[in-house]
């Protein structure tokens, strides 16, 4: 079996901002010590969650080295360093290895998208480019573009690439790539109300943006999970689906960023065209969050 980076709850950690709208590298550092001090598995940075999209290249290395250095081997730090461009990928990925990441997190290309050959084609020659253990993220909601098990099969085989986030939703697919993929290749949910079933097909944890807010009870899921306590871990993974509906009733991380500021972590608001949510939306969100005592 490939070894992995983690095994838990990992946080797809938000990029606080400042009002002007620069990043907030100082917030970062406090946010990262919260979710240490609340038991979080590993650290992802510069994912959807945290406004990748919206990066500048000099602003995506300088986070993924600040949360490299400020974490300063308590947990493991995973960049995110996926493009829809293979070199510029391939760009980012090496700085993430030379800014010390223990591994990269890549997404599918989007916009451009390409074929389940192109796919295969690209995550090679990225994972050929560094010695780094990779995540591929399939997310087709987002890029267009689904990895099919069988391309799944086909990447396992690189010893770069260790596993997948997975947030196509379809559960079948999942234990299709399971099925096909063994050990050569681990499982993460991307998906937070499907952490307990894709532990259950073999999964070993959750790429989380659950975890922003409620760490502890994210990381919780999957140790009762782990520790055969499955009725206790299905529970809380049930208890918790009203506030996992609330924070994705806008477009993550929009609702995610507002319920941080609602509890006093004074993130800032999202880079355009990310635009803040209703005084609807948040007025449910808040009433979700004080179900769970968390305002």
């Amino acid at each position: 079996m490939k070894k992995t980076i983690f095994k838990g709850a990992g946080v797809a950690i938000v990029t606080p901002m400042h009002p002007d709208g620069s990043v907030n590298v100082e917030r970062l550092g406090e946010l990262i010590d919260w979710q240490i001090a609340n038991h979080t598995d590993s650290i992802i940075i510069c994912g959807t969650t945290g406004e990748s999209s919206t990066l500048d290249n000099e602003e995506h290395i300088h986070c993924i080295r600040a949360a490299v250095k400020h974490c300063a081997g308590r947990l493991p730090v995973i960049a995110g360093t996926g493009s829809n461009d293979t070199a510029h990928a391939i760009m980012l990925a090496q700085e993430a290895a030379d800014c010390g990441a223990d591994g990269l997190l890549l997404v599918t290309p989007y916009y451009n998208k390409t074929s389940q050959r192109g796919l295969i084609a690209h995550y090679q020659k990225i994972a050929d480019s560094v010695d780094l253990p990779i995540i591929l993220y399939n997310v087709p909601s987002r890029t267009g573009v689904n990895i099919q098990p069988a391309t799944y099969q086909e990447l396992s085989k690189h010893p770069n690439i260790v596993a997948a986030k997975e947030a196509s939703g379809n559960i079948s697919a999942i234990a299709e790539i399971k099925a096909l993929c063994g050990d050569d290749l681990a499982v993460y949910s991307g998906n937070d109300d499907q952490i307990v079933p894709i532990l259950a097909l073999g999964g070993i944890g959750v790429i989380s943006v659950l975890s922003n807010i409620m760490p502890q009870e994210t990381h919780d899921i999957c140790s009762l999970f782990f520790e055969g306590k499955v009725q206790e871990s299905a529970a809380l993974q049930l208890k918790l689906l009203p506030l996992i509906r609330a924070l994705f009733s806008d477009v993550n991380p929009i609702p995610v960023k507002e319920a941080l500021n609602l509890m006093g972590k004074d993130v800032g608001e999202c880079r355009l065209p990310l635009y803040p949510m209703t005084e609807t939306a948040r007025e449910k969100l808040a009433e979700e969050m004080r179900k769970l005592s968390l305002l």
